[in-house]
């Protein structure tokens, strides 16, 4: 427990060994965290000299965003060796460094791996460039002939994920698939090779001691191997979220996450640590969800259905009542998220304005935390989540550096509004994100009012974002009634969701604005916002321990 006394959950071998099952995980997009050498990118040193800080926030574990050597294109995304370490975060010594002293503070290291694409740049694509057309180089992609008289219009009508065309016609006019930008060839798991390949990826890093995986677009890898059009491609590119049934959800997937969920046994049976593989799985319900969950394939899988929910109580009932039923009845336990490096902020996606600290947005952005650390299972909060902060809105056109972007020329669907460095101390940028010269400039800029949000402020005030989930954390750890396990719905007001777990602890949230009585009389152990005894406030969402 993070308080530093086994909790009754905790001291269980079952829950012991299967740490995974209702642990909080913290995610750091590293070139935005702290940088350690004032180049105005965070790095893995920087990563480990904020794990105290973490540690007293109270996760379970962290999961790191790539930080192998890549051109860039997609902030790492584009891998063009998965066994280094850019220059840009350090070097292997110092990634097993930041591992051991993980380990020492009892936090566990994910790390994100990308199996569905790879960078152009990749020693193996380059050399299918060069090779002949149906080598064995070129059928580790997407390679094939285009149609028209003379092979001048692509092989089908996908859509890339980030705005335009699939495919791109090399010099000797084949064409290669990339379901995201040019840059990141889709690797084609049709060949033994690149299964093989990725096995030797997986064990090079387990050796180093990681603790699991967290699975870029793991319902992808697989396509139609007739490659044939899509009955609606404008649908598959409406937006980001949108996919492809026919480059996604193939089910041969399946199998490979069988395959890697041997390999991570296999380490787990030689010390009795378990190795976990947590997906990005985005398919179209939660049954289907469930698939991938199954007890030999992946132990976990982000549920984005939270996250994408109205603010509104039958909502949030709705897609919670399906993840429980499905996804949970696999033996798995539910993964929740209500943000990542990929969405607009919590506080501004509730409504909050891209400036201040008040307001409706931040109201029920406290609210929606403390509802997501009292549900059964595991969850997963973004770096900067903790501190209340908003999407950044306003950036210049000539700073953005997201692919969407630059594919698209729209800010529609931009990410790097929620990718601004974090606010450490101070009252000017680079607000102690990095410790060059006061002129050193962040990779984002970040904007004059993130003074109010930095750590330091955070930690004095005991009214703040971060020890609202300080405080769930430690709850969550020493309250055998919360983590893993079941809920009971409760009856409630109108605006109002109300939940039981285990032996007498209740959450409830009121989605309204207004005030309303609380579903149970007494002061609540913990609320997000001022609550006093039988009263629930609009906005806000509370725990209580009482006997029903």
């Amino acid at each position: 427990m993070h308080n530093g006394c086994p909790s009754q959950r905790q001291a269980t071998g079952l829950n012991r060994h299967h740490w995974w099952r209702d642990a909080v995980i913290y995610q750091v997009y590293v070139r935005s965290f702290l940088d350690s050498t004032g180049d105005g990118i965070g790095d893995l040193a920087g990563v480990r000299a904020g794990l105290p800080y973490l540690k007293k926030l109270g996760v379970d574990g962290i999961w790191l965003s790539p930080f192998y050597p890549s051109p860039q294109h997609d902030h790492g995304y584009d891998v063009a060796d998965y066994c280094g370490v850019d220059p840009l975060f350090g070097d292997l010594a110092e990634f097993d460094l930041l591992v051991g002293a993980a380990r020492r503070l009892g936090i566990k290291v994910l790390l994100d791996i990308v199996p569905n694409h790879c960078s152009s740049e990749h020693p193996w694509f380059r050399e299918a460039l060069d090779s002949a057309p149906g080598s064995p180089a070129r059928n580790r992609f997407h390679f094939t002939d285009g149609r028209g008289p003379d092979g001048g219009e692509p092989p089908n009508n996908w859509h890339a994920m980030f705005g335009g065309p699939a495919w791109t016609r090399v010099g000797d006019g084949q064409w290669y698939l990339h379901m995201f930008t040019p840059e990141q060839p889709d690797w084609n798991w049709r060949d033994p090779g690149v299964s093989a390949e990725f096995d030797r990826i997986l064990r090079f890093w387990l050796d180093r001691g990681v603790d699991g995986f967290r699975i870029d677009v793991a319902a992808g890898l697989y396509k139609h191997p007739d490659l044939p059009d899509s009955p609606d491609p404008e649908a598959d590119a409406r937006t980001r979220d949108s996919v492809n049934p026919l480059a996604w959800n193939q089910p041969e997937v399946h199998e490979v996450w069988r395959h890697w969920r041997s390999v991570c046994e296999e380490y787990t049976a030689r010390d009795g640590h378990e190795r976990l593989l947590v997906g990005e799985v985005s398919v179209p319900s939660a049954r289907e969800h469930a698939r991938y969950v199954r007890p030999d394939e992946l132990h976990q899988a982000f549920f984005f259905d939270l996250l994408s929910a109205p603010w509104d109580p039958e909502a949030f009932r709705k897609v919670i009542s399906e993840a429980m039923a499905d996804i949970a009845g696999t033996g798995s336990t539910v993964t929740w998220v209500l943000n990542n490096h990929d969405q607009v902020r919590t506080v501004t996606r509730y409504g909050e304005p891209a400036t201040g600290s008040s307001g409706l947005g931040t109201a029920r952005a406290r609210a929606a935390a403390l509802l997501m650390l009292a549900l059964p299972g595991a969850a997963y909060i973004y770096q900067g989540e903790e501190l209340g902060l908003p999407e950044v809105v306003d950036l210049p056109d000539d700073v953005l550096t997201d692919p969407i972007f630059r594919r698209t020329g729209s800010r529609a669907r931009i990410r790097d509004g929620c990718r601004v460095p974090l606010p450490w101390s101070g009252q000017a940028s680079p607000f102690g994100f990095t410790s060059g010269a006061e002129s050193a400039k962040p990779w984002l800029p970040q904007p004059e009012y993130f003074a109010e949000y930095a750590t330091d402020r955070a930690l004095a005030d005991t009214r703040s974002f971060w020890h609202l989930y300080r405080d769930g954390l430690q709850l969550r750890a020493a309250l055998p009634q919360l983590g893993e396990g079941s809920l009971r719905w409760l009856d409630t007001p109108p605006g109002v969701l109300g939940f039981a777990r285990g032996d007498g602890l209740v959450c409830a949230v009121n989605f309204g604005t207004a005030p309303t009585p609380a579903p149970v009389s007494g002061t609540p152990l913990l609320s997000s916002g001022p609550c006093p005894a039988g009263v629930l406030p609009g906005s806000t969402a509370a725990w209580w321990i009482n006997d029903l």
